[in-house]
């Protein structure tokens, strides 16, 4: 195929678990050719706007926001409003597309991609959505009829999209994240200061940490870390909840100057990969993203889904790597007194974190991104 200069229109975000995909398909289409240009939309103060120019691409803010569900008088204030935002979006929508051209638009869903897509779509230029969750969001679930081409990353969205239209992608993630191999493993030890002889245990709650994951924490370390014997935890706490760790962690070292030699916090962690390659068994929440490094990387996880996410989705992510004996799964509700003794006493079963390791990799679509921007120029 002929990668041709193309003009395309990204829109989409909220969340990272679209903006990351989204910057992936990105720099897909510029590797292809360089010569391609491309436009961001999303909307106004949320992270894309950040995030993107970050990432060295331009993006537009749409004035649209989305339903809130907690009632309360500023929530229903705002929902009043949505309707008028909708329409205004939509309107502002039609002057960008008018300006730049795009011969394609593409849809990662959240509200943001609502109006651009709308607006694509009845303006005659071809389109394609990607969908990153096993249980398909409102935005993306209202597009499906309307564009050319789906995306997706579980088997079974026929349920939510047409069947034609369906393509099994993937999740673009980064390409550090490769099968874990012994180097890799030695490297991550050494970067995070953890003990070659001992097993690990990588608990990560997404890029701003999580609370549940804290409370867990806390609460094990309080109590001497019962069944820890021999293990290494690697904690990223994240960085609004470090202040408040590092109280903790103080009077817990006053208590027992040891506790150093079995747990490493830290705010965030930067090179993700080696924090995997580093564990054993991971505790992680199984956002699309998360779920889909960790199978490109093989590891055995524990994974504990979001309540707090539209439609539960990341239960929907999780339990498909259940179904396929790929993952192990806590419910939030039960992870004070399930989520540490789950993972603990899957440190002392090897076969099954190797079928585990096996199982996640062969869900593994590494080639996402490459696999989308086909598709992209496939409609061109």
């Amino acid at each position: 195929m002929e990668y041709k200069a193309l003009r395309v229109i990204i829109s989409g975000g909220g969340t990272g678990g679209h903006i990351f995909p989204a910057v992936s398909i990105a720099n897909k289409l510029k590797e292809l050719n360089p010569e391609t240009e491309i436009l961001f939309v999303g909307a106004d103060g949320k992270m894309e706007m950040e995030k993107v120019p970050a990432a060295g691409y331009k993006i537009i803010g749409l004035p649209i926001t989305g339903l809130q569900r907690q009632l309360n008088l500023k929530n229903i204030i705002n929902d009043l409003t949505v309707p008028f935002r909708v329409l205004s979006s939509i309107r502002k929508a039609r002057h960008i597309i008018k300006e730049f051209k795009p011969q394609v638009a593409i849809g990662v869903g959240g509200y943001a991609s609502a109006p651009l897509l709308m607006a694509a779509t009845k303006m005659g230029i071809p389109a394609l959505i990607q969908e990153q969750n096993g249980f398909a969001g409102l935005t993306n679930k209202k597009l499906g009829d309307k564009v050319q081409c789906v995306c997706v990353a579980y088997e079974g969205m026929d349920r939510f999209f047409p069947k034609d239209k369906i393509v099994m992608s993937g999740n673009p993630i980064r390409s550090v994240f490769v099968p874990c191999t012994p180097e890799m493993k030695e490297a991550g030890v050494k970067e995070y200061g953890l003990d070659p002889a001992k097993k690990h245990i990588f608990i990560v709650g997404g890029s701003l940490g999580s609370a549940k994951f804290n409370a867990c924490m806390r609460d094990w370390i309080s109590r001497g870390c019962p069944g820890g014997e021999g293990t290494d935890v690697l904690w990223q706490c994240g960085k609004y909840y470090k202040s408040s760790i590092d109280a903790f962690m103080n009077e817990e070292l006053a208590k027992n100057p040891k506790l150093s030699e079995t747990v490493k916090y830290s705010d965030f962690i930067g090179k993700m990969e080696l924090a995997y390659a580093a564990a054993d068994v991971v505790i992680s929440r199984s956002g699309a993203s998360s779920v889909s490094e960790l199978c490109a990387a093989h590891k055995a996880v524990v994974f504990v889904p979001s309540p707090n996410v539209a439609e539960d989705h990341q239960t929907h992510n999780a339990i498909a790597l259940v179904n396929r004996d790929a993952a192990m799964i806590v419910k939030d509700a039960e992870a004070m007194e399930k989520m540490i003794p789950t993972a603990l006493e899957l440190l002392k079963d090897p076969a099954k974190i190797k079928t585990l390791e096996e199982n996640a990799g062969q869900m593994a679509l590494p080639d996402a991104a490459m696999t989308i921007a086909d598709e992209v120029y496939k409609l061109v």
